[in-house]
């Protein structure tokens, strides 16, 4: 077996809707540039609030690896 090597980076995804929305629209926009994600970790869920405390969005933090080329 090869030794491999992936790098982490750090996402935050945004829904009107959902915590798992959020995540999911994350993890969508980082494929259509990243090739072989490989772990999506969920690292802070938080939510963004209006002037009245209201939600206005979800959003997902998340620790995305994928496998670096040669």
């Amino acid at each position: 077996m090869t030794e491999s090597v992936y790098k982490v980076i750090e996402l935050i995804g945004t829904s009107k809707e959902s915590w798992e929305k959020a995540a999911a629209a994350a993890l969508e926009r980082a494929g259509k540039t990243l090739r072989d994600l490989r772990v999506a970790e969920v690292v802070k869920l938080d939510l963004q609030l209006d002037a009245n405390g209201k939600v206005e969005a979800y959003r997902a933090k998340l620790n995305v690896s994928f496998k670096y080329e040669d």
